[in-house]
């Protein structure tokens, strides 16, 4: 699921900062029409193969998560605060692409719309940001298929104190403290990692409370005695430095090691744009592996671009330096961007991909949106375009 955000009244002592890293408000997009500049001499010219400007939109605002897709831009760039979005030549390695890229934000900039209906509903959007989970859900009406990952694992997990909970090593062992303690793990309603985590007895539904409204109020409040949803990459920072009603560690385990190994963000194509599509996917593909590769050797230029964003959108988000190099560090530590088992990045699992449809379709079903009928984890993904040269060193 997407990162969402509800509401903006805490309790008293938490930190105005704290209060709009987690909550936020916005509009649409539009797509671009800049000419693009020619493609620079030894660079991938995009120019014959892909649209003038390659329209991407992402599931959430400015972040580290998204910092290979802000790396595609050079110094000259436009931002539309309106529409919360940025464009400008699309570059490879500093060298123009002879094409022009605009990314555009999600969340609250859609109305908190799903990606894949937004990339329905804008046929100028080339690639979207899409989780298997969503992508196993919208499969019968809006099929897309994935052909970039730049998360190997999802940050999604599931945090608490180590000071209440001192033996509690992960989701397992934390589902058996709360239900002695009588605590709680606060979650988005509708998560269906949660409905698996539930069903394959990880945690009791005694123990899980779907009220989450976005806010550290009720975690605070509580004092260690619940649980909580949040991201690896922002939440245990935030809660220990911008939350004084917190103010100390928490411990976590992702949700991908407790069993639903989904794919965060994927970058997708609707399906039956799959042919069309292919001969600048197998150019920009490379160009996007490359970029993540960039970002993590050298991150400073590009999230200094994400933080000015952030106040240029100037929708509630904010996004401070501290998250943003906590982020960089801990997306690589744990292993959220990595090459996976080989030497390359961005590739799928079919395996791991199949364990969620098989997770997932009694969930949706049950909820009256089922999957597509026989749906097999090679409609949802293909690794066709990837260049296996292009890893993390």
């Amino acid at each position: 699921m997407m990162r969402r955000s509800l509401s903006t009244s805490l309790a008293a002592g938490l930190s105005a900062a704290a209060v709009l890293a987690l909550a936020a408000c916005g509009g649409g997009s539009s797509s671009g029409t800049a000419t693009a500049a020619p493609a620079a001499a030894g660079s991938v010219d995009l120019s014959a193969d892909c649209p003038a400007t390659v329209v991407i939109q992402t599931d959430w605002n400015p972040e580290a998560e998204h910092g290979h897709l802000y790396q595609l831009l050079g110094a000259d760039y436009t931002v539309d605060a309106d529409q919360k979005s940025v464009s400008g030549p699309l570059m490879y390695e500093g060298k123009s692409t002879g094409v022009n890229v605009e990314i555009r934000s999600g969340g609250p900039a859609i109305g908190y719309s799903t990606v894949t209906s937004q990339m329905y509903q804008d046929k100028d959007i080339m690639l979207g940001y899409v989780n298997t989970d969503e992508a196993v859900r919208m499969s019968k009406d809006n099929p897309i298929t994935a052909v970039f990952a730049p998360l190997e694992k999802s940050p999604q997990m599931i945090m608490w104190d180590p000071q209440t909970y001192p033996d509690v090593t992960d989701i397992a062992s934390l589902g058996k403290a709360l239900k002695a303690s009588g605590g709680v793990t606060r979650y988005f309603g509708g998560a269906a990692y949660m409905e698996y985590l539930i069903s394959s007895g990880i945690l009791d539904k005694s123990v899980t409370d779907g009220t989450y409204d976005g806010t550290p109020a009720k975690f605070a409040a509580a004092q260690g005695k619940d649980a909580q949803q949040g991201f690896a990459s922002a939440e245990p920072y935030i809660y220990q430095n911008e939350v004084p009603a917190w103010g100390k560690a928490v411990k976590y385990q992702l949700v991908h090691d407790a069993g639903y190994p989904f794919y965060s963000s994927a970058m997708t194509v609707r399906t039956a744009d799959l042919d069309q599509d292919s001969a600048c996917l197998k150019k920009l593909v490379p160009v996007l592996q490359q970029a993540e590769v960039d970002y993590f050797a050298d991150p400073a230029a590009t999230n200094k671009l994400v933080l000015e964003l952030v106040t240029e959108f100037n929708n509630g988000w904010v996004y401070s330096q501290g998250v943003a190099d906590y982020s960089v560090k801990t997306l690589i530590s744990d292993g959220v961007v990595s090459n996976g088992d080989n030497d390359y990045i961005g590739d799928f699992d079919a395996e791991r991909i199949q364990k969620i449809i098989d997770i997932d379709t009694p969930i949706f079903t049950a909820s009256n949106t089922a999957p597509k009928d026989g749906l097999k984890a090679e409609d949802l993904f293909t690794n066709e375009f990837l260049d296996q040269t292009i890893g993390l060193k």
